[in-house]
């Protein structure tokens, strides 16, 4: 696939699935609003509120995509390392390569899956 194909699944999954504001219903909308909450903190902010509530985005990507079958073994690797360097709130990583990697493997994940899955709410995240 390429960089414009990308551009128009992430556009679609953020018209669709992701709310303008609180959490989505369904997990591919979670995903995608995850993974742009993290990019957000880290370039915009630098991190300085970093606390718990990133920590469940930053869990819930990693544990969505690892223990799914449809991500190869490789990007499970990948994507781990840049999750733990994401996570490295006190260094923020301010470009966006290791982000659009995050992203490109939930849209590769979202092309398995693109019957909404529904999200329960999770009651300890206010991000």
């Amino acid at each position: 696939m390429t960089a414009p194909d990308y551009a128009e699944i992430g556009r679609f999954l953020w018209q669709n699935y992701v709310p303008t504001s609180g959490q989505a219903d369904t997990v591919q909308g979670e995903l995608l609003r995850a993974a742009e909450k993290l990019r957000d903190e880290s370039q915009r902010n630098g991190n300085v509120n970093w606390d718990e509530r990133h920590e469940i985005l930053a869990r819930f990507i990693l544990h969505t995509l690892q223990s799914s079958d449809d991500v190869p073994a490789e990007a499970k690797g990948h994507l781990e390392r840049d999750i733990a360097r994401i996570r490295d709130h006190k260094h923020p990583y301010t470009e966006d390569d290791l982000f659009d990697r995050v992203e490109k493997v939930i849209f590769d994940w979202y092309l398995q899956n693109k019957d909404p899955i529904l999200k329960p709410k999770d009651r300890d995240l206010h991000r």
